[in-house]
């Protein structure tokens, strides 16, 4: 009888115990990936940080261009290599040298080739970087997001086990406006992006689109080097002398070529330009000396 109630007292112990292993491993997961998402978070921040403080000062009397490229969605390569080409072609063709900066959701910005992932925490911290080194009288910035989006106006922030989050208009708004930039150049590059246009739209603001707020835009998937607007607009239209509007209007006709020909609905390209913007890019433009045009890295 002793042996046997001490048997199911054992029994009750290692119940009890397994009871509680179960109750807290999730507390153990949970407080690991927590642990591993500070840990990414300061990272981040170091690497902004780092590259900030590795800009040049600004000049005054000039204007000078500082340039953020968003990659947003981690899970295909197109982005990443739109984005790294967006940051290498303002250094090298329109005068932002040093003062380029690209937030990219990949693997490899893991392990490989460290940067700042692509979150709403660290934009913000980009922008408030800049805005504190720029003179908001006479620089501008040129921001380039490339990603996906949904049908509710929300560009997706993914990077499977890191970032799973959408960027909404008003997102994007506050943050610039809590930057204290005043002449801004955006280029949003995503299915549905003209929903982005009434939020972020102003006098002092110029904003592309890739589609309109009801249109899908195409090229994406992890095979694609370029989506069919990137392509038009950075690796063709900004390599011209015509601008960044004239670039917007060269790659608008050359997505409504590649449509017709694939046989797909219209993406309807966007653009919304206010009037002090208008009179700014013209001036910055005029006084601007191109450098070379560069060529895309990877294969179209």
């Amino acid at each position: 009888m002793r042996r046997a109630g001490q048997g199911r007292i054992a029994a009750a112990a290692c119940a009890a115990l397994l009871a509680c292993a179960a109750l807290l491993a999730p507390a153990w997961a949970d407080e690991g990936a927590d642990a591993e998402a500070g840990r990414i978070a300061r990272r981040d921040l170091a690497l902004i940080e780092a590259r900030l403080m590795q800009m040049p000062a600004q000049v005054p009397g000039t204007p000078d261009l500082y340039a953020i490229a968003v990659a947003g969605d981690g899970d295909e390569h197109v982005f990443r290599n739109e984005a790294l080409y967006f940051e290498e072609l303002a250094t090298v063709r329109y005068g932002a040298a040093g003062r380029t900066l690209a937030l990219v959701n990949h693997p490899r910005s893991l392990d490989g080739d460290p940067r700042p992932l692509a979150t709403l925490e660290n934009l913000r911290a980009a922008l408030q970087g800049i805005g504190a080194r720029m003179d908001p009288e006479e620089d501008l910035l040129l921001l380039f997001l490339t990603t996906h989006g949904s049908r509710d106006h929300a560009l997706s922030m993914r990077l499977e086990g890191h970032v799973d989050a959408g960027l909404r208009p008003a997102e994007l708004r506050e943050a610039l406006d809590a930057s204290g930039i005043r002449h801004r150049l955006l280029i949003v590059s995503a299915c549905f992006s003209g929903g982005f246009i009434p939020a972020l739209a102003d006098p002092s603001t110029l904003v592309i689109t890739a589609a309109r707020h009801d249109r899908p835009s195409f090229g994406c998937g992890d095979s694609g080097s370029a989506t069919w607007f990137g392509r038009a607009l950075l690796v063709e239209g900004l390599n011209r002398d015509e601008g960044l509007v004239g670039a917007f209007e060269y790659a608008r006709r050359q997505v409504a070529r590649r449509e017709t020909m694939e046989d797909v609905a219209p993406s309807y390209p966007q653009i919304s330009i206010g009037a002090d913007i208008a009179t700014r890019l013209d001036a910055w433009e005029a006084s601007l000396a191109r450098g070379p045009r560069l060529p895309y890295p990877h294969p179209l």
